[in-house]
């Protein structure tokens, strides 16, 4: 697995996940959803949560709730910008 490929994290789906530009509340049936998927406690295990999937699931939560366009203004846009670029990349290979 690619250290960056979310797909190849166990047990987490991307296509569960509807991220948009802007953040939404969940519906009550996403509510009730979401409310099994999440860690059941933080922990710090070598970072934040103890694995890939955990910390996925989190991050894809926060996502759903405060969408993208907030999301973006944190970090280097350049960053965000290159790795949209390496993901453009190897969508056309």
């Amino acid at each position: 697995m690619n250290e960056d490929d979310v797909d190849g994290a166990a047990g987490f789906d991307p296509s569960e996940w509807h991220i948009r530009r802007k953040g939404r509340r969940w519906t009550n049936e996403e509510f009730d959803k979401r409310i099994y998927q999440a860690p059941e406690k933080i922990e710090f295990v070598r970072g934040i949560f103890a694995n890939d999937e955990e910390r996925l699931t989190v991050l894809a939560m926060l996502l759903e709730n405060l969408g993208i366009d907030k999301v973006v203004r944190l970090g280097n846009p350049a960053d965000w910008k290159a790795a949209i670029a390496d993901l453009d990349a190897d969508n056309t290979d």
